[in-house]
């Protein structure tokens, strides 16, 4: 089987970039994770671009990743369009891995670009309307929502603003999990708090700002029992990663001191199950597969990067990706166990909630974090000893669950 590492990563902060364009956000991370590797762009064999939003936000469909690329002077080798809702990046990064493990080159990038936001509000806010199947809205809504039934909620902790009926659907995943394991609102402020606290030493993060999670609830209600800090941002960004096969490193007389081996990338969809057959969960399938390629088991995991779209999103993708016992991750997390510093460090960048969540790029923006992690130069956010590091990325909902979860495997 061929051996394959991550030579080179990229990211520019993620945040409102206004001035900031597809192509300009592109350039930027390929041209830092080019030159994180000790690469140039002529020795690029193939690239995977990953967007999710410039077709509903401009109206460039098709060729994004062409244009974006060939902007900045990559052309003339094979350009692969990925788009999988909130995954895209993480397949891209998958389909990458492929292409070095069918032996079609021995270097490739994975990049993902987004420009979210936008003078025209309205467009921006409805990016995520097509997130799940539009033939069957009311249906949709009707499943997903009666999720959270059996849990009274509280007057007054509805937003009266208007917010994306997904924030909906994210409440009612908490008030499930706080029906079956007594998880409360608290443990889940714990969650936002930590990963905003973990943020202010990142400089790239859209939010930088200290929580405590008295601060989190008292914070401006958004659906109960999330507020405002619990919840992922609207963010333009981009990430980029250098692939390269174990003669790809040799060819091109790399450094193995900072090549991060990939263990195992894989995709996985989400199928129908009841509501209560947690172990079952996309997540938890595709995370024992991933286990069972990397050749490790849970409790190996140095450090993790998890899609937290909302606080409890850490909560339940923590114990599916078996870091936690099954209803246990929201007392692990007020304990502060997967704080930097303790049994499991989860999301040291800071996750979605403040790091921030451009959608194209999200999963790329993990494998940044983690393999920066695993080459030991995170500064103050450095996860002491880290050799085995996991990143989760889901996206879309179809019935009970996210529509498709990539899951990475990284080792020293």
């Amino acid at each position: 089987m061929i051996k394959t590492y991550v030579v080179g990563v990229g990211m520019t902060r993620m945040g409102k970039l206004m001035e900031s364009t597809v192509k300009s956000l592109t350039r930027e991370a390929v041209t830092a994770a080019l030159a994180d590797a000790g690469v140039t762009k002529g020795d690029l064999q193939g690239a995977f671009f990953s967007n999710a939003t410039q077709g509903h936000m401009e109206g460039q469909l098709m060729i994004r990743g062409q244009i974006a690329l060939r902007d900045m002077g990559i052309e003339g080798i094979p350009v692969i369009n990925v788009e999988n809702a909130c995954a895209s990046a993480s397949t891209a990064f998958s389909l990458a891995n492929q292409f070095l493990r069918a032996g079609d080159g021995d270097i490739v990038l994975a990049v993902g670009a987004e420009k979210m936001f936008s003078t025209d509000k309205k467009r921006t806010f409805s990016v995520f309307d097509s997130g799940w199947d539009i033939s069957t809205i009311e249906e949709n809504k009707a499943q997903l929502l009666a999720l959270g039934d059996g849990i009274d909620v509280p007057k007054g902790t509805t937003s009266p603003k208007p917010y994306s009926v997904f924030m909906d659907v994210y409440a009612a995943f908490c008030r499930l999990h706080m029906k079956h394991f007594g998880t409360t609102q608290a443990q889940i402020a714990a969650v936002s708090a930590k990963n905003h606290n973990h943020s202010v030493k990142n400089e790239k993060s859209q939010y930088r700002d200290s929580y405590s999670v008295e601060d989190v609830l008292r914070a401006p209600r958004i659906t109960y029992p999330l507020t405002l800090p619990m919840c992922a941002p609207i963010s333009d960004g981009a990430a980029a990663a250098i692939l390269v096969s174990e003669g790809g490193l040799k060819r091109l007389n790399l450094s193995r001191d900072r090549a991060i081996v990939i263990r195992a990338s894989i995709i996985r969809t989400g199928s129908d199950r009841t509501a209560d057959d947690f172990g079952n969960h996309i997540t938890a399938r595709a995370a024992r597969d991933a286990y069972e390629i990397a050749g490790i088991a849970p409790a190996d995991v140095s450090v993790a990067e998890v899609h937290d779209a909302t606080a409890m999103g850490e909560i339940i993708q923590i114990e599916n990706l078996g870091l936690v016992p099954l209803g246990e991750g929201g007392p692990a997390s007020e304990r502060g166990d997967t704080t930097i510093g303790g049994c499991v460090p989860v999301n040291p960048s800071g996750g979605l909630e403040s790091k921030g969540h451009p959608i194209g790029a999200t999963g790329l923006g993990q494998i940044y974090e983690l393999v920066n992690q695993l080459r030991g130069e995170c500064g103050e956010r450095q996860v002491e000893g880290a050799k085995v590091a996991v990143a989760e990325n889901g996206g879309g909902l179809i019935g009970l669950e996210e529509a498709v979860a990539a899951i990475t495997v990284l080792a020293k």
